[in-house]
């Protein structure tokens, strides 16, 4: 295993962190002279269809914990409430181009990320395919090749889906959160595509929460690095592309400074074998609302 790695997943969920956050991040990796996997959603943003979730307490102290609209803007916050949502892949196909031309990994995350979160439990096959086709299209219509992998919006998945979405044959897929690359098993059967949790909590899960500030962040993150084990990082373009880039810049630097080397996450399933089976549930875990999949019962 080598030892000292950070998988960097870059999820870029909406029009304006494709258009603004990508080409910021672009700059700076490029600067920095590291690389990552950027997970692109691609179909109509709608992202602002999640405002019905402030109905619900959580989310809503979420929304006001994180400051969502000075992270995000108001333009995301409501896209695809008032008018239709646009299409991302379409609009901007030069930009995921431009990502696979400065070397970075490219996966699939979502054709419509907030349709995706608020009815996988719902989906049927063929609306499952017909979701992933859209997305491999329109990827491969801009970057020239199909993505090499896919991870689920929201971390939301289950049986149902992995298993779908092992006749695709991507390379691996990041479904869920856990602790080590594993394979699921789906009614008894371990499927062929390891799945790449994502180990590490992201920026809106910490800051804010039990006297968590920006300042403490990278601290903390810091401190949860384990140099023998699994780590992978989960960034946004809306994010880490916009306010907290200078956060993440500080980031990669200490992190640089302690030895960690930051790598796509298709590099890592070589470097953790043998790669064990496992299983995935919904649970819950602190700072985020609602149900996600976790890695659980890894065996052999």
């Amino acid at each position: 295993m080598t030892q000292r790695q950070i998988g960097l997943r870059i999820d870029v969920d909406t029009l304006r962190g494709t258009r603004d956050g990508v080409p910021r991040l672009l700059e700076y990796l490029n600067r920095a002279g590291v690389k990552g996997t950027f997970f692109f959603s691609v179909g109509p943003d709608n992202m602002g269809r999640h405002l019905y979730r402030l109905l619900k307490p959580r989310f809503f102290i979420k929304m006001l914990r994180s400051r969502a609209a000075s992270l995000y803007g108001w333009d995301i916050l409501l896209r695809g409430t008032f008018w239709p949502g646009p299409l991302i892949g379409k609009r901007l196909k030069h930009v995921i181009r431009a990502t696979a031309e400065a070397g970075h990994e490219i996966g699939f995350h979502a054709w419509d990320h907030h349709h995706w979160q608020s009815r996988i439990d719902t989906l049927s096959e063929a609306q499952i395919r017909d979701i992933v086709e859209k997305g491999i299209d329109l990827l491969t219509a801009a970057t020239g090749e199909p993505p090499v992998c896919f991870a689920s919006p929201g971390w939301r998945a289950n049986n149902f889906s992995v298993k779908v979405l092992e006749t695709f044959q991507f390379t691996y897929s990041s479904d869920c959160r856990g602790t080590s690359i594993f394979y699921p098993n789906v009614d008894g059967v371990p499927l062929k595509t390891p799945q790449v949790p994502v180990t590490l909590p992201t920026y809106d899960e910490l800051v804010g929460r039990d006297g968590v500030t920006q300042k403490d962040f990278n601290t903390i993150l810091l401190d949860k690095l384990r140099a023998d084990q699994l780590n992978v990082l989960t960034i946004h373009a809306e994010v880490e592309g916009g306010v907290c880039l200078p956060l993440f810049e500080q980031f990669v630097s200490k992190a640089t400074d302690m030895g960690y080397h930051f790598v796509p996450l298709g590099r890592l399933p070589e470097c953790h074998q043998p790669i064990p089976t496992g299983n995935i549930i919904a649970g819950t875990i602190p700072g985020r609302e609602g149900w996600v999949a976790l890695q659980s019962d890894t065996g052999t």
